[in-house]
Parts: C-alpha cells; structure tokens; sequence
C-alpha cells in the first residue's frame, strides 16, 4: 500500500495519494465482520487466504508492470486517469495482511474490547486507523511536495524502482499463497 501511495502521488498528485490511504477504511469493514463471525474457524481459512494472496500476486504484478512502463511524466495528462482510490481499494482487499491482522490480532483485541466498554472498542479501532491511514496520508504529503521531480530522469528510475518493489511483493504474495493451498511448504 505505501508503494501505491508514493507511486499515485508521484503521478499524479497529493489527493490521489491520500485516496489510496484512505482505501482500509472502504475495505477492512468486511474483514473485520468476516474475522469476528469466523474466529471459530481459522484453521479453515487457509484456502480462502491463499486464494486472495494469488490475487494479490497478480494485481501487484500487474502494478508493477505499469510501474516499468512509465517514460516519464507531464503534470497535466489529460488521457491518464488516476483511479487511485480504485487502485488502493484492490491492493488492500487482495492484500493478505489486513486478513491476517483481524483473524489473528484484531479480532480477537475487538472482542476483548467489547467485553469491556464500547469506550474501549472505538479508541483501538480509532487509534489503529488513525496511525496506519495518517502515515500514509503523511508519506503522500512528502511526496507531494517534490513535484519538480516528476520531470526529471530521476522519476522515471524511481517508478522502475518501485515496480521491482511491487514485483518483489508479488512474488512473496505468490510463495505465501501457494504456501496457503499447501503446493509449496
């Protein structure tokens, strides 16, 4: 996700960085629901988790690629849309670490939560999402402000850059997914 904010910021700008921030808060809602109505089952879930990762794998993979074929960038393309909050919407929902998260850490603090006060619920779920989504929204900021560099050379390697990043994450989201359906151990 934090490749993702950089690299749409770069492009395109602050607001397409902080739409890919903001991305957990459209799509952990059903993780969380899911991870709470499931915590009896966690030893089932583990072809449903690679299942995700596989999908994971491609749409990072595919990222990457389009990450190698940036030649450069003007800062108004006019056929270029960004469709940031899509893109960070996908890598979140098919990214295996916020499944893995609120199956085996935050589901079990909610519940726990929960049985104290409600008080307690809304300070961890805040808390979380307030440190996770202002970092990146934070990255997105630093980024922003080197919008000279979207002219230069430099851009260019830092997008090849960061689709050899992308592509190292698909091939872990790959290993770990064929891990999950039990090809590989």
């Amino acid at each position: 996700m934090t490749t993702l904010v950089i690299a749409q910021t770069l492009r395109f700008g602050l607001a397409d960085g902080v739409k890919v921030a903001i991305a957990p808060l459209l799509t952990d809602a059903p993780i969380i629901v899911g991870s709470l109505v499931l915590m009896g089952g966690l030893a089932r879930i583990e072809p449903v988790l690679g299942g995700v990762t596989l999908l994971g794998a491609a749409f990072l993979a595919y990222l990457a690629v389009e990450s190698f074929k940036v030649r450069g960038i003007e800062l108004h393309q006019g056929k270029t849309e960004p469709r940031s909050l899509r893109k960070g919407f996908m890598v979140n929902l098919l990214n295996p670490h916020p499944y893995l998260f609120w199956f085996v850490v935050g589901a079990p603090t909610l519940l726990k939560a929960m049985s104290e006060s409600i008080v307690a619920v809304v300070l961890f779920a805040g808390g979380l999402y307030v440190c996770l989504i202002g970092a990146k929204i934070l990255v997105a900021w630093l980024v922003a402000h080197s919008r000279s560099f979207l002219k230069s050379r430099g851009y260019v390697y830092v997008n090849r850059f960061l689709g050899v990043g992308l592509m190292m994450f698909a091939l872990l989201f790959l290993r770990d997914g064929l891990g999950f359906l039990g090809i590989l151990s």
